[in-house]
């Protein structure tokens, strides 16, 4: 993405927390491209080392790596910053419930720390990965910001969470805080494996194998499925906004349209086609609902667009074009 396309100033100092995950390589890798100075602080959880790899011989780029768990680390990765783009956590739902206690620790303490580091340093702005999951059993359709539910998981409440700390820290401490609860986010680079890879990775890389993928419940389940280009854009935007309106607040981070599972998958098996005819045969498996799944999402981004005035470039079928080429081309599997 060219962020020159939205006026984003070279000269900024960022810091990049989860800097070698899927969200955090994509925003490295634009902000670098634009010039700017990039800090990944990552401990490789989730992050993998061949996302940086690229990034390594760049003048302009510094890895640390630390564990947000260490007050130390993130006081050290923020001293010189001028901006933060704090993605760093312990994502997914399942994990979650088989381990609250680490995934609150990284996504409430390891927040916490990252807020504390971010006003000693006096970073001019602090954006961070909220989560649609913050919407909980909430049934409003779409989700609009000011209404929430219930969190159905342990996971959620900690993106909850963050979401107070940040608004008590702008309102005691003066830091300028932004939140971007992502509405699934897919694209290059997402990890196909692992027991908590997303959906649609996931679904490619079975596919690619011949394999049945699963579908949990009925394919009647519905997500507004967010390119990872818009993701960027949103981060820079909110980065970017001197519009006093527009800080110390929460948004959607979203297309604005849902498809639902059953569609999805027959939108990837269609564009896989055109590289593997075979795939066209491969049959779909229905099995449980899994637990904690919200049944449908879709975000209103109006906010967004009237605050920050986002313009999310790439729909489902235009991000899965996308998506499936960089996995076809980096998978290795043809």
């Amino acid at each position: 993405m060219d962020l020159k396309n939205l006026n984003f100033n070279s000269n900024f100092k960022v810091l990049v927390t989860g800097g070698a995950g899927f969200i955090g390589t994509n925003l490295t890798e634009a902000l670098l491209k634009n010039g700017n100075k990039v800090v990944c602080l990552d401990n490789y959880a989730t992050g993998k080392k061949e996302n940086i790899t690229p990034f390594l011989t760049n003048p302009n780029y510094t890895l640390i790596e630390g564990d947000i768990r260490e007050l130390a680390t993130c006081h050290s990765a923020c001293s010189g910053i001028d901006y933060i783009l704090h993605q760093a956590a312990l994502g997914s739902v399942p994990r979650s419930i088989n381990d609250p206690i680490t995934s609150n620790d990284v996504n409430v303490s390891g927040f916490l720390n990252m807020l504390v580091a971010a006003r000693d340093a006096k970073v001019k702005r602090f954006v961070y990965a909220a989560s649609s999951s913050t919407y909980g059993d909430s049934t409003s359709m779409p989700k609009v910001e000011d209404v929430i539910g219930k969190p159905l998981s342990p996971y959620a409440i900690t993106k909850y969470v963050n979401e107070l700390y940040a608004d008590v820290f702008a309102k005691t401490y003066g830091l300028e805080t932004i939140g971007l609860r992502y509405f699934n986010v897919f694209g290059r680079r997402q990890d196909p494996n692992g027991a908590y890879a997303a959906v649609i990775p996931k679904f490619v890389i079975q596919l690619l194998q011949h394999q049945s993928p699963t579908i949990n419940g009925d394919g009647s389940f519905s997500r507004d499925f967010t390119y990872i280009d818009n993701v960027i854009q949103m981060n820079v935007r909110a980065l970017l906004s001197d519009n006093i309106k527009a800080i110390n607040t929460v948004y959607n981070v979203a297309y604005g349209e849902r498809t639902n599972l059953k569609e999805l998958v027959g939108l990837l098996k269609s564009f896989l086609a055109e590289f593997d005819t075979k795939i066209n045969d491969v049959a779909i498996i229905y099995g449980p609902e899994r637990q904690g799944d919200v049944p449908h999402s879709l975000a209103s981004i109006d906010k967004a667009k009237q605050l920050l005035n986002y313009q999310p470039e790439f729909d489902i079928k235009k991000g899965l074009k996308e998506a499936v080429h960089w996995y076809w081309n980096n998978l290795k599997l043809n």
